[in-house]
């Protein structure tokens, strides 16, 4: 892992020096060329307005002069191009390798159908590794019965991320196997999985793009109607509407021009338009203020009725009514149960609680 970091890194450093180089060097060398030019035509055009035998008038020379200032910043332009097109291909080499990168996620050929989900679905005697050598979740089972709402808490490193990004194959497991209504999730396709799942993380993912799109995202022909009425549930729909353009305003990269609170409700809103049977949310409340964990709670609670869920908390407030809380130590489940049955084991959960409490 450090090895190949510091290889990225040493390979960033060389395409922004390179840039650095020729942007540092563009504007100068445009500079002094293009009054190099200037001197050098009025020195001639000079000369020939004050020969004996000029064939060159003074008012002749003031025309020349006139289309040289006019073509002169183009030629400038040429030289900042020197700048423009290495930064344009450091920026393509990189895109290129993301392109071109190996997906070790593969699908059989012969894939089982996957409609939605019936019954439950079941983590078996699950181990994972990232690197091959320190296993990061150690024969874990769970099941999650439909409809219910499984919380897994733990300090950080615990595996609790790694578990449910299991779910929809961005990694496959080493060891065990994931099921839905007892059919393994390797065996259906990926896409057909990952419809059945919607994830409200703890950093929005948002375009550079419009309310509308950012929340319809990965639901086709969705109408206006559609989408407002998820921001409503989601708690959005008031903000949205205090923009000068509602939906069709810019929210600009990252949604940058929006707070904490209103881009985790802008990616509720997109999770309750696509309507998934099954529902991920790590930490979606964790780096919020109290009014706006308020907000959004209300709104979670909203999206998580009838749907199967597995919720990663940080505050346990948050989780208290779940079906099942789930601790996680070090990749292996030490315990679980309801919130109050945790509390009276007197364990690794009570003084997660009461760390909280101080």
């Amino acid at each position: 892992m450090i090895n190949r970091f510091a290889k990225c890194s040493n390979e960033l450093r060389d395409a922004v020096n390179r840039v650095a180089m020729r942007q540092a060097l563009a504007h100068p060398m445009s500079e002094f060329l293009g009054t190099l030019l200037i001197v050098s035509v009025l020195w001639f055009g000079g000369a020939l307005i004050l020969g004996h035998n000029s064939s060159l008038s003074a008012p002749t020379f003031i025309f020349y002069m006139v289309i040289l200032y006019s073509v002169i910043n183009p030629l400038k332009d040429f030289a900042k191009a020197g700048y423009n097109i290495p930064k344009g291909l450091a920026s393509m080499e990189r895109v290129d390798k993301i392109l071109k990168a190996v997906n070790p996620i593969r699908e059989i050929e012969n894939p089982k159908p996957l409609k939605g989900m019936h019954d439950k679905i079941e983590f078996k005697n699950i181990s994972f590794s990232y690197d091959g050598v320190r296993e990061v979740l150690k024969n874990v089972d769970l099941t999650v019965p439909k409809g219910h709402t499984i919380a897994l808490v733990g300090q950080s490193g615990s595996g609790k991320s790694t578990l449910v990004d299991l779910l929809p194959r961005y990694h496959d497991v080493q060891e065990g196997d994931i099921t839905i209504d007892g059919i393994s999730i390797r065996d259906v396709r990926i896409a057909e999985l990952r419809s059945l799942i919607g994830n409200v993380n703890q950093e929005a993912i948002l375009f550079n793009d419009t309310f509308f799109n950012n929340i319809a995202f990965g639901v086709e022909s969705a109408t206006m109607e559609q989408v407002v009425e998820a921001a409503k549930i989601a708690n959005a729909h008031d903000f949205i509407m205090e923009k000068p353009d509602g939906y069709e305003t810019n929210i600009g990269d990252r949604g940058g021009k929006l707070s904490g609170g209103q881009r985790q409700r802008i990616s509720i809103a997109r999770a309750i338009l696509k309507n998934p049977p099954i529902l991920i949310l790590d930490e979606a409340t964790s780096a919020l203020d109290t009014e706006s964990e308020r907000l959004v709670q209300e709104a979670l609670e909203r999206l998580m009725k009838t749907r199967t869920t597995i919720a990663i908390a940080h505050r346990l407030s948050t989780i208290k009514n779940a079906d099942e809380i789930c601790v996680l130590y070090e990749g292996e489940i030490v315990e679980r149960g309801k919130h109050d049955d945790l509390l009276e084991l007197d364990g690794y959960y009570k003084r997660l609680n009461d760390m909280q409490a101080l």
